[in-house]
């Protein structure tokens, strides 16, 4: 099985039905995972943790995934923009 990381905040994560719940069954059928892929409006697909999901504001942008950031083992926040302004 290879390891796949949050595209967010870098939490590892399973995906749900891969191979390794291939022959599983109940509890374990393979319809539970902690990730799933979210295609945003640009065609880009992100691999999101549940908490990085929670997170993401209505139609999210790359930028938004980019700013992703975990905060604990259940949560993560989205980061403020950084300003791009430069002040003499």
């Amino acid at each position: 099985m290879t390891p796949n990381a949050c595209d967010g905040c870098g939490r590892p994560v399973t995906v749900a039905g891969g191979v390794a719940n291939l022959w599983t069954f109940g509890e374990n059928d393979g319809s539970d995972g902690s990730a799933i892929t979210l295609e945003l409006q640009d065609g880009t697909e992100h691999l999101l943790c549940f908490p990085c999901l929670d997170v993401v504001p209505d139609n999210p942008t790359a930028d938004d995934i980019a700013r992703l950031e975990r905060v604990d083992h259940e949560n993560s926040q989205v980061a403020p923009a950084r300003s791009s302004s430069n002040h003499p």
